[in-house]
C-alpha cells in the first residue's frame, strides 16, 4: 500500500467542463510518444495518468520512457480494440487522459497475477486506500474507482464481484484490454511494467459531481434458446438447443453458420436476463469446430434471448443529452465495446457516432468488455461523467 495520498492544490475559481480533463494523443508510432504526450498535457500537476494504447504502438518503448519523463506520477494504462480520442473514434493513437491534482486525488492498486485472486486481501487493500483519500480530502465528496484488466484474461466476473466487495458504496466502472480485432495479446500497463493476466483498480477521490453510467441500445426479442453444453471456465459453449452452438445460432439468425463474423455477432447479440435486467452477452468468435466464444461468463442451463439494435446514434445522443441535463455537458471518461464500434462500421456511421463524441468531450477506447459495478457487461458504453464541483447531473 501506498502512504497516504497528497492533499490536493487550492481549487481554480471558475471551473468549466473543459478542466476537469486533461487529454492528447500521438501516433502509435510516433519515435517519442511519451515525451510528445508529456508536452500536449502541459505543465497542470496531475494526480494521475491513463494511456489508452493501440497494438500498434511499441508497448515496450513506451513502458521504458514513462519513468523519466513522467517521474514519480501514476502512469496506468492498457492496450485498445481502437481509441477515442478527440477525432472521436479513432485508430493507432495512444491517448492520454491525466486528472489534475487541483480536482483529484488517487490511488491505484495492482492485481499482478488474476489467477491468484485473493478476496480478503483485496478487500482490505480497497478499504485502507478509500479511507487514505477520505483522509487526504475531507471535504470532496466524488469517489468513483476505475478498472482496468486484461481482455484475454477470462477472469474479469470473478474481479468485479471481489472487488464490488471491497468497494462498498463506491461506483465502479472500467474496461478490458484489447487487441484489435486479433484476440491474441492484450496488455496492461503500470509503474513501468507490461503485465499480462493483470488488472489494476484506481480509487479516486475529488471535487467535481460523479455520474457513473452504463448504457446500450440493444432491445431483447421473443427468440429465445438454451446453451445445453458448456466450458464456463473458458466462455466457449459448445451446443444450443441440443445442437451444435453456431449451426443453432446462424438457424436462429436464417443465416448460414459460414457467413458468422464479428459483424454479425455486433449486429445479433445475445442477452441474459439477471435480477429483472437485460445483461449483453456477447459472442467473440466462432470456432471451426463450430463452438461459439463469448466475451464474458456463460454455463449450461443460462437462456439465451437475441436481441436487436435500435439505432445506435439516435439512442447515444438521447443517452448525453441525459447526461448534459439543464446544463453543460460534462467531461466524459468512457469504455465502450468493440462490438458497438463494428456495428457503427457496418451500418456506415462511424462518422456520427464521432461527432457525437467529439461534440459530447468524450474520451476513452474499444474494449473487450466492460465493468459496472459488480458485473462484467459486454456491447455497453461504460463510463464516468464528471461534472464542475457547483454543478451536478
Amino acid at each position: 500500500m501506498q502512504d497516504d495520498p497528497p492533499v490536493g492544490h487550492a481549487l481554480p475559481a471558475s471551473i468549466a467542463a473543459s478542466d476537469l480533463l486533461r487529454r492528447a494523443a500521438v501516433p502509435a508510432r510516433h519515435p517519442e510518444p511519451a515525451a510528445a504526450l508529456a508536452a500536449a498535457l502541459g505543465d497542470v500537476p496531475l494526480a494521475v495518468l491513463f494511456l489508452f494504447v493501440s497494438p500498434e504502438a511499441d508497448l515496450a518503448a513506451l513502458a521504458a520512457r514513462l519513468p523519466a519523463v513522467f517521474g514519480a506520477l501514476p502512469v496506468i494504462g492498457c492496450t485498445t480494440a481502437g481509441e477515442i480520442s478527440a477525432q472521436g473514434y479513432s485508430e493507432g493513437e495512444i491517448v492520454a487522459v491525466g486528472l489534475p491534482a487541483a480536482l483529484y486525488a488517487a490511488t491505484p492498486l495492482l492485481i499482478p497475477d488474476l489467477g491468484q485472486i485473493e478476496p480478503d486481501v483485496l478487500i482490505g487493500q480497497l478499504i485502507r486506500a478509500r479511507q487514505a483519500l477520505m483522509r487526504a480530502q475531507p471535504g470532496w465528496e466524488g469517489e468513483f474507482a476505475f478498472l482496468l484488466v486484461d481482455g484475454l484474461s477470462v477472469r474479469e466476473d470473478e474481479l468485479a464481484a471481489a472487488l464490488a466487495r471491497g468497494l462498498g458504496p463506491v461506483p465502479l466502472f472500467g474496461g478490458s484490454a484489447g487487441d484489435g480485432t486479433r484476440f491474441q495479446a492484450t496488455h496492461v500497463l503500470a509503474g513501468g511494467r507490461i503485465l499480462r493476466n493483470a488488472a489494476v483498480v484506481t480509487l479516486v477521490r475529488t471535487a467535481a459531481r460523479v455520474k457513473v453510467f452504463s448504457l446500450d441500445h440493444l432491445r431483447p426479442t421473443e427468440r429465445r434458446m438454451v446453451v445445453t453444453e458448456a466450458d464456463p471456465a473458458r466462455r466457449i459453449v459448445r451446443r444450443i438447443n441440443a445442437e451444435p452452438a453456431a449451426q443453432e445460432y446462424a438457424r436462429l439468425l436464417g443465416k448460414d453458420p459460414g457467413q458468422l463474423d464479428t459483424f454479425t455477432f455486433a449486429a445479433h447479440p445475445v442477452v441474459v436476463r439477471i435480477g429483472g435486467t437485460h445483461h449483453v452477452r456477447a459472442i467473440q468468435q466462432v470456432h471451426p469446430n463450430g463452438d461459439l466464444v463469448f466475451f464474458s461468463a456463460i454455463d449450461e442451463g443460462v437462456v439465451l434471448t437475441l436481441a436487436e439494435p435500435s439505432d445506435m446514434v439516435t439512442h447515444l445522443s438521447d443517452a448525453f443529452s441525459a447526461l448534459a441535463g439543464q446544463g453543460a455537458a460534462p467531461a466524459i471518461l468512457a469504455c465502450d465495446c468493440i462490438l458497438r464500434r463494428l456495428e457503427a462500421q457496418e451500418k456506415q456511421q462511424v462518422g456520427a457516432v464521432s461527432a457525437l463524441l467529439r461534440r459530447h468531450g468524450v474520451v476513452g477506447f474499444s474494449t473487450y468488455g466492460e465493468q459496472l459495478n459488480a458485473m462484467h457487461v459486454n456491447h455497453t458504453m461504460t463510463g464516468v461523467a464528471l461534472y464542475p464541483p457547483e454543478e451536478g447531473p
